[in-house]
């Protein structure tokens, strides 16, 4: 079954957009294991916008544009698979892709046939030129079905922005992910915004479907072609703790060739994937500070019965994170509290009962991992 949990990989749009090629995608996948990327999870190339051809071939088929890619897309995905790893590419629902290439409409199982018969493991499928007399849901539907009778066993990346009432029937379309927002950008304001989006939207997300709140810019420092400003190496530690106590999927943006230590141990710290990749899927909660909006706090129940639970500061100045344990269903009169675990620092801090306090810089965060505990008397 596809999408227990939430997907990971790697996408070519962030940074490379339409410079895409066979070469790039190869040494993408020569690259991959020894930065520690599939033993922490990762395990799908993708392809993006500007593969193809500008025409569909005399048969109706999709042609690889053979400057990019001169021994076509089968080749390439038989690299992408000897290397462990798994193979996506991109379409669209509309009359054409967002760059003017051949989209899918009106050629749906025709094109699902194809991908399986290249070898394709994921698709992503935007929403760009779509027309307005065809509902959203039924586009998605037909891609949806063909898809599940091509052949092959092929992801379904979903990529409408949150249109027309997305939430109401995504899962219907047999999407295994859905984007729920408009194009990240690299800087703070753009992962804010994003991520405040999806506040007290945690029922639409669980394991089959998940609520995909866009690509990682983490490493990108303002390179790319969405490099609009870059971030701090705490802002990206904020954006990737964001994104994986909200369950979306982890699809790294970078030029992963290039990529430093500091952006390596965040995108590879598996205590903080874990609350992502938990086996049971619940998109964490959203709790509202009383005394500081700007501060919000995420609970996410695990499956082992600990919680994960992440305090992020969206403001501009120092504030307190402070999260009363009887706000979680834990009352002070059960004699319990929590042992909890930085998965940041990645030390034990402490047993604490009814109430756990901190400080955050500005665009900070700290997640922990909580373990309920019986205090002594």
């Amino acid at each position: 079954m596809l999408a227990q949990t939430p997907p990971m990989g790697w996408n070519s749009w962030n940074t490379f957009g339409w410079d895409i090629s066979e070469d790039l995608i190869k040494r993408i996948a020569d690259i991959w294991a020894e930065l520690g990327l599939l033993d922490a999870g990762y395990e799908y190339i993708v392809i993006d916008d500007c593969w193809s051809e500008k025409k569909r071939d005399k048969d109706g088929l999709l042609v690889p544009d053979p400057n990019k890619f001169p021994n076509g897309m089968k080749a390439v995905a038989d690299y992408v698979h000897s290397k462990g790893l798994k193979f996506g590419m991109y379409s669209c629902a509309g009359t054409m892709t967002c760059a003017g290439h051949p989209s899918s409409l009106e050629h749906e199982f025709v094109d699902a046939k194809t991908f399986a018969e290249w070898g394709v493991d994921y698709l992503k499928y935007d929403y760009c030129y779509k027309p307005h007399n065809i509902p959203g849901h039924i586009l998605y539907k037909r891609m949806g079905m063909a898809l599940r009778n091509c052949g092959r066993e092929i992801l379904f990346s979903a990529c409408n922005w949150g249109n027309d009432n997305t939430y109401e029937w995504i899962r219907a379309s047999n999407a295994h992910m859905y984007r729920s927002t408009g194009d990240i950008q690299d800087n703070w304001e753009s992962i804010k915004k994003l991520a405040l989006s999806q506040w007290n939207k945690e029922c639409y997300s669980a394991p089959y479907c998940y609520n995909d709140i866009d690509m990682l810019v983490v490493g990108m420092y303002g390179k790319g072609n969405v490099a609009l400003g870059g971030c701090s190496d705490e802002e990206y530690k904020t954006h990737f703790s964001l994104w994986c106590i909200m369950n979306s999927p982890l699809m790294i943006g970078c030029d992963i060739r290039n990529m430093n230590e500091k952006t390596r141990e965040i995108l590879t710290n598996k205590e903080v994937i874990a609350l992502n990749q938990d086996p049971e899927g619940r998109q964490a909660y959203s709790m509202e500070q009383w005394n500081n909006p700007d501060v919000k706090i995420y609970i996410k129940p695990m499956s082992d019965g600990s919680y994960g639970i992440g305090f992020f500061n969206m403001g501009e100045d120092t504030g307190e994170g402070s999260l009363q344990f009887w706000d979680m269903g834990l009352p002070s009169s059960a004699g319990y509290g929590f042992k909890l675990r930085d998965l940041w620092e990645h030390e034990d801090i402490g047993e604490f009962s009814e109430n756990y306090t901190c400080k955050l810089e500005p665009h900070h965060c700290k997640i922990l991992r909580a373990e309920l505990v019986k205090m002594n008397e």
